[in-house]
């Protein structure tokens, strides 16, 4: 019976993790880059079920959440008009250096100077290569080609490092739509067939309607689940009063 309330807790845990997974995705569904998280589910350890169930019979002990990554599904174009605006046509990401000295990858575009003028993401990290904008440039003489290619009055400045993994999926997601390489994602390399498109952003790839379908589905099990240990409880409490 004690595997019941394990099997059960189990099942309200992933499905509590997966609100949390749903939730995080709706949050970001107006963020810039942001790719939506993918989840699943795995068996816990089976064990024989005794000899009163027969023989080869076993018992599971739930379920466990499983984070299978990010959807690479691109999200919708959107034009911006502003210069310093980009948006990948393709897979891949733009290459930056973050405050903490780590490379990061990350699809949203929407670039800005610092006071030095280099060219930087929203959040301040410095796209890498580094690209630095003569002083008395403005934003409307800067001009980024399909290729990543930076040019302003005519003088190159610099090129945009478009990069990919072979398991992008496996990338760890961080803050401001940014990610790392792991071991599963394997090591950044340059990507080929990739566009740049100036002024414009690729919005976020979560589909709303999914999401509330999903959310209702992890509530609803959630529920049943809680049910299931009430059940449990009530055939302890049973047992309980059969024994006196």
């Amino acid at each position: 019976m004690i595997e019941g309330l394990f099997s059960a807790a189990s099942g309200m845990a992933a499905q509590q993790q997966r609100l949390d997974a749903i939730s995080n995705d709706i949050a970001n569904a107006d963020t810039d880059g942001y790719q939506s998280e993918q989840v699943g589910f795995e068996d816990l350890l089976y064990s024989p079920a005794g000899g009163a169930s027969g023989a080869g019979v076993s018992t599971g002990a739930g379920a466990a959440l499983v984070q299978m990554g990010t959807s690479q599904v691109q999200g919708q174009i959107q034009h911006t008009g502003r210069t310093l605006d980009v948006a990948l046509n393709g897979p891949g990401f733009l290459e930056i250096r973050e405050a903490n000295g780590t490379t990061g990858l990350t699809r949203n575009g929407a670039l800005a100077l610092d006071n030095r003028g280099q060219l930087t993401t929203a959040d301040g990290s410095v796209v890498q290569p580094p690209i630095t904008v003569p002083a008395g440039v403005s934003d409307s003489d800067i001009a980024i080609g399909s290729d990543g290619t930076v040019r302003a009055n005519g003088r190159t400045l610099g090129k945009l490092a478009i990069v990919d993994v072979p398991a992008p999926q496996q990338l760890l997601a961080g803050g401001n739509s940014t990610y790392t390489t792991t071991a599963a994602s394997g090591a950044a390399r340059a990507v080929t067939g990739t566009t740049v498109q100036q002024g414009a952003l690729e919005g976020s790839n979560v589909d709303l309607n999914s999401e509330m379908v999903d959310m209702m589905d992890a509530q609803r099990t959630y529920a049943l689940d809680s049910q299931a240990i009430q059940m449990q409880e009530q055939m302890a409490q049973t047992a309980d009063g059969v024994k006196q």
